[in-house]
């Protein structure tokens, strides 16, 4: 059966992987981004590909006014969405804390928190029925801070205490929470962080064997399409090179 499946964040790596896999399992799609070009170019390739439909909704989740409208218009056919997926998060800069950009913490803050609570908060009352599932993508950083990690870690720590709090606080609607906090994996994520320098973003990877967008979209695919009365809180995933945020083997 066909779901509706509402992905923020759609225009790359996790989120973009996400609509293909959804997509290609027959699902419908509201995807989310700034970047209308990529939305577009998507919408055309999956509605092609796949014969499903996809309705775009290219806002910033950081604007709360335009995130509020947005969705309260969703067009009444697709107003039952089965699942949510908060993608939308990114990393500016890696810098020690007296060192770092307050105009980066403000955007860190105003997408990967502020920007995950506007649109779940706007979606609820489209989800409030059996077996809706919210889907939050975390990060490791949540899980083991790190050296010049600082607003982006405690971003991600606040996503992983805001999912515990939504599980506990949806639990009379019988809604589904799920926190995927990924490690190292190769998207955008390190180009957009060191703000387009390709070399050290690349850097970040030697001697190891990230994870793809295609793993955390398969991973998110798995806990969404569980049986109904089981439902995954909490998982943490990370290459096989990896440990946590400071202990590699790199080769």
């Amino acid at each position: 059966m066909s779901k509706i499946i509402f992905i923020t964040g759609a225009t790359s790596g996790f989120g973009a992987a996400c609509a293909k896999k959804f997509a290609s399992k027959g699902h419908h799609l509201i995807l989310n981004g700034r970047r209308e070009d990529r939305l577009t170019a998507l919408q055309e390739e999956l509605e092609t590909k796949y014969k499903i439909n996809v309705l775009l909704l290219p806002f910033d989740v950081r604007k709360k006014e335009e995130t509020f409208s947005t969705i309260e218009n969703i067009p009444t056919a697709w107003q039952q969405i089965d699942i949510l997926v908060n993608n939308a998060g990114l990393a500016l800069g890696r810098d020690y804390f007296d060192e770092a950009l307050l105009e980066d913490w403000e955007t860190m803050i105003d997408t990967n928190l502020k920007g995950l609570l506007y649109v779940t908060k706007a979606t609820l009352p489209f989800l409030k029925k059996e077996h809706a599932h919210i889907i939050n993508i975390g990060s490791t950083a949540a899980k083991d801070i790190y050296e010049k990690g600082n607003v982006y870690c405690a971003t991600k720590a606040a996503v992983d205490s805001i999912s515990q709090a939504m599980r506990i606080d949806l639990l009379r609607h019988n809604i589904k929470v799920t926190a995927i906090h990924p490690g190292a994996a190769v998207t955008e994520f390190s180009e957009v962080r060191f703000k387009g320098d390709k070399e050290t973003a690349k850097n970040i990877y030697n001697g190891i064997i990230p994870l793809t967008a295609e793993d955390i979209a398969d991973t998110v695919f798995y806990c969404s399409n569980l049986p109904a009365h089981v439902c995954i809180n909490d998982l943490t995933i990370t290459c096989t090179r990896q440990a946590s945020n400071v202990y590699f083997n790199r080769k």
